[in-house]
């Protein structure tokens, strides 16, 4: 399975570094993350992440999907480390025993001159949404309805907290996911002439009656505060969802879904 030795200790150095990764403090201090779970491990892999080492559980049954990932990870020359049942349970998060495997990886630095889009892209900016199921909820409907590329602006979580990744089935790990400040971003979109869209519950566009055709940005914005001053701009129409209730918006993530597949039906992708 492994040349190193067998980790019996909860104490032992490794094991005490990959569980400060839990935190955003240990994210940032190691510039690493931690990936639990096989679907977001083979995504981890397959977007390139740059996987160091992965804690395996011993004994554990060898599934298909166990040795499938093991492969995998060996491809990559990813140090394989074997811990007891009593280590990886101080090791997994929550109830995500998974193949009984937990990767540590290199936190990838991605800008927005990383993108490379296709012809008359469609782009969504998240700007400073704090709750990491929301941020993870929001890729994974942009994945789905064939958004070209995600800026997280001004993030309140980062993206790789372990509810980011859960939230988004691993397609965080996509490179056509970046973060900017909202400054960067303005002046991104301005330069690219991009027709720019910004949810707000007090607009008047209802957004069924905007074109979202050609090179368009959709921008959503946090549900404490909504979206910062810099989307006051002569360039940017409001739009709003119709809402009928006493609730005078919905959930960002709900919003982001409505809005992409309002797009994607225009697009006839």
């Amino acid at each position: 399975m492994a040349n190193s030795p067998l980790i019996t200790s909860r104490q032992n150095q490794r094991v005490k570094d990959a569980v400060r990764l839990r935190t955003s403090r240990g994210r940032g201090q190691q510039q690493r993350f931690i990936i639990d779970g096989g679907r977001e491990i083979s995504r981890a892999l397959a977007a390139g992440i740059h996987c160091v080492e992965a804690f395996v559980c011993e004994p554990q049954p060898d599934t298909t999907a166990r040795v499938d990932l093991l492969n995998a990870l060996r491809a990559k020359s990813v140090e394989l480390l074997p811990v007891t049942p009593e280590v990886y349970a101080k090791l997994y998060f929550g109830d995500r025993e998974g193949e009984g495997l937990v990767v540590i990886a290199e936190t990838p630095k991605r800008i927005l001159q990383d993108l490379h889009l296709p012809a008359d892209p469609l782009v969504a900016v998240v700007e400073g949404v704090e709750k990491p199921g929301n941020l993870g909820a929001i890729l994974r409907t942009a994945d789905a309805a064939g958004i070209d590329a995600v800026i997280v602006a001004e993030g309140r979580t980062d993206l790789f907290n372990p509810n980011v990744m859960r939230a988004s089935l691993g397609t965080v790990f996509c490179d056509s996911v970046v973060e900017a400040t909202t400054a960067e971003t303005v002046s991104w979109l301005r330069s690219r002439q991009f027709r720019t869209f910004a949810a707000r519950p007090d607009a008047s566009l209802v957004y069924t009656e905007a074109n979202f055709c050609g090179d368009v940005a959709i921008v959503l914005g946090s549900e404490a505060t909504g979206l910062s001053a810099a989307w006051n701009n002569s360039d940017v129409k409001p739009i709003r969802l119709p809402m009928h209730g006493l609730s005078d918006s919905l959930n960002v993530s709900t919003t982001a879904a409505v809005l992409f597949y309002e797009a994607l039906r225009q697009r006839g992708r």
